[in-house]
């Protein structure tokens, strides 16, 4: 059984993120391509399959309506025409799965509802409902409300997202391009398609680019940002050009189609996933050679010893990115202790904390229960 066939025959739970040059036309949503791709979705469920949409296309659908030719730079003009596209959105997807005598619910998301953990296991427990009585989700940033600092990124970042909150066996994202090349087929049609990724490196970074569509935020390297971050959680990625004819059904019958990254072997548990990526640091510590390898090496708890410096006016409880000697992010953890605390104890023995402080809470700054270091994928 070849690698493709290996993961694809036992995927029962796909996340499956359409982009907006997928969903969208010169005249405003591809409703000829949007109907296909629901009736191979309808055709796959009854292998019994669970499908679980992340679509874009609410902003270049109301960029269509408002009889704009792109996507406006503000964000009160992005918000407004995404509320004007969202209706068109939805209404799109109603018909089209109502066509199979398929049911869907709209959910939108911003950052902060992932990043809570009590909004992110509420968001949870509505999918897994949503999924037990047969209703498709269909999900979007809530772009309407979405502020630079609450937003994703991008779809195919959400999409990552989505499929730890729902636990999902595959991750399929489809864009206008074939896979990933080794470079910008667009400006060199030469290039080396790669039908399989097993790690990631610089090279393949450099291969992605940053090159996104007029109607869209995410360019391959938010694809291959994407299907690290499912990688860590165990979960195969496939990017495949959803303007294909029968690409789903291609895909599930393991055509040599799209490219296909493997997961890591030793995947994240569901919080060390969520404190890893759902989680905005509030704050950054860094930390000296000798705590950088008992953290990253031996998974030991983060000490006042070896704390060099701390950025950020955190309080107690506070996730932060830990840094290595060089101050690159290593790790996400949740602190004991308040930035102003930490910096009158950074250097210190743990016998010292009293001494300074006044008190003694914990012996630790960051428990390893509270700390996750991040993948090297």
């Amino acid at each position: 059984m070849n690698q493709r066939r290996q993961y694809l025959s036992k995927a029962r739970r796909v996340v499956l993120k359409l982009g907006s040059a997928v969903v969208t036309a010169p005249d405003g949503l591809n409703l000829p391509l949007i109907q296909r791709l629901v009736e191979e979705i309808a055709h796959l469920r009854q292998k019994e399959r669970e499908f679980v949409l992340v679509s874009s296309g609410a902003i270049a659908a109301g960029c269509r309506k408002l009889g704009l030719a792109t996507q406006p730079a503000g964000i009160p003009q992005q918000q407004a025409v995404a509320a004007a596209g969202q209706s068109s959105l939805m209404f799109a997807y109603e018909e089209a799965f109502a066509a199979h005598g398929l049911k869907v619910a709209q959910i939108l998301l911003t950052h902060d509802d992932l990043a809570a953990r009590s909004r992110f296991l509420n968001a949870r427990n509505t999918l897994f409902t949503l999924l037990q009585w047969q209703v498709v989700p269909v999900i979007n940033e809530n772009d309407t409300v979405a502020t630079d600092e609450l937003k994703f990124g991008d779809n195919d970042n959400l999409a990552a997202l989505i499929c730890n909150l729902v636990e999902a066996d595959l991750l399929i994202l489809l864009t206008d391009i074939d896979g990933l090349f080794e470079r910008d087929p667009r400006e060199d049609p030469a290039a080396r398609f790669i039908p399989l990724i097993e790690t990631f490196d610089a090279q393949l970074e450099k291969a992605a680019g940053r090159r996104a569509g007029a109607l869209g935020r995410g360019g391959m390297g938010s694809k291959l940002q994407a299907a690290k971050k499912a990688a860590a959680a165990g979960i195969p990625t496939l990017i495949a050009n959803g303007l294909t004819d029968g690409i789903l059904s291609k895909i599930f019958a393991a055509q040599e189609v799209g490219t296909l990254v493997l997961p890591q072997a030793q995947k994240l548990k569901s919080r060390q996933y969520w404190l890893a990526y759902n989680v905005t640091p509030q704050g950054a510590i860094l930390v000296d050679q000798g705590a950088h390898q008992a953290l990253a090496l031996h998974h030991k708890s983060l000490l006042p010893a070896g704390i060099v410096e701390v950025f950020g006016g955190f309080g107690k409880g506070a996730p932060v990115q830990l840094l290595d000697p060089e101050g690159r992010p290593f790790a996400m953890g949740l602190t004991n202790y308040s930035a102003r605390d930490i910096g009158r104890i950074k250097g210190r023995h743990t016998k010292e904390i009293a001494q300074s402080l006044g008190y003694q809470g914990y012996d630790e700054v960051i428990h390893r229960d509270n700390l996750v270091i991040f993948p090297e994928i």
